[in-house]
């Protein structure tokens, strides 16, 4: 194998190796504070006890179905976001006096929980997958709004000047100077959109719903069942680690393709 081949497998072992050992420093914390503690198992369970709760949620089959609720939910209200933010943030990145019009309304709503809009949400819109998804909403569209505003107003204007001198046409330069330059910051913006709406999104469930991962941990505290509960904690900790993996993948791949990042 050449060199590179070598550095590649090496620097992904090497990462795959930090990942592993994080997770076995962290069970063993948690067993050692376990098991020398007082606290009845019932209330602080193991990681054994959680394995067990995890395996019991699966064998019924319904940790599936409440992912599979989640996972709806989830992307149903993110990619919109996403969607409706970049569009709207370049709009408005591009013409800078809408901006200025539109940032201290934005500026007062962006700080406000999406929790505190639950009330009027399901006054409106009634309980059941709705709440969730316009939680999540609300939750992924400001960070990558503003990213994208930033990401297009900081655009060097050099690049644009030349891009005119050679004639080339609105849509051209949209997509091959505007949305490339400003692609790493919007993709900051989505990285951050993604925890926050992941984190919200249990919020909406613990809220009307009557399936999904948030309300499993409703009606595993309602159960007493905190084996059960911690065991669902582990799973959405897990699904939103992989969900951020997946998306800087998907970064990587579109940055090497457009010759911003390096081999």
């Amino acid at each position: 194998m050449s060199n590179k081949v070598l550095r590649y497998f090496y620097k992904k072992g090497r990462a795959i190796g930090w990942v592993v050992l994080s997770f076995l420093i962290l069970l063993t914390v948690w067993g050692t504070a376990a098991h020398f503690s007082n606290v009845n198992a019932a209330l602080f369970p193991s990681p054994l006890g959680a394995l067990n709760g995890f395996l019991e949620i699966v064998a019924d089959g319904s940790l599936l179905e409440h992912i599979a609720a989640s996972m709806y939910r989830f992307f149903s209200g993110f990619v919109i976001a996403v969607a409706v933010a970049v569009v709207s943030g370049v709009v408005f990145g591009w013409y800078v006096p809408l901006f200025r019009l539109a940032n201290p309304v934005v500026q007062l709503l962006r700080p406000i929980s999406p929790i505190a809009w639950m009330p009027f949400i399901v006054l409106m819109f009634g309980i059941g997958d709705m709440p969730a998804i316009i939680t999540i909403f609300i939750a992924a569209f400001f960070p990558v709004f503003l990213s994208a505003v930033s990401g297009v107003m900081t655009i060097p204007e050099i690049y644009l000047k030349v891009a005119r001198n050679f004639g080339v046409g609105r849509v051209a330069i949209f997509w091959k100077i505007i949305f490339p330059a400003a692609f790493p910051q919007i993709m900051s913006g989505i990285h951050l959109a993604l925890g926050s709406a992941w984190v919200f999104l249990v919020c909406g469930e613990m809220i009307g719903a009557q399936s999904g991962l948030g309300y499993l941990i409703i009606d595993a505290r309602n159960n007493l069942r905190s084996d059960i509960l911690v065991a669902d904690i582990a799973v959405i900790g897990l699904i939103g680690f992989l969900l951020d993996a997946l998306l800087k993948f998907a970064e990587g791949r579109i940055l090497k393709r457009w010759g911003l990042e390096k081999e």
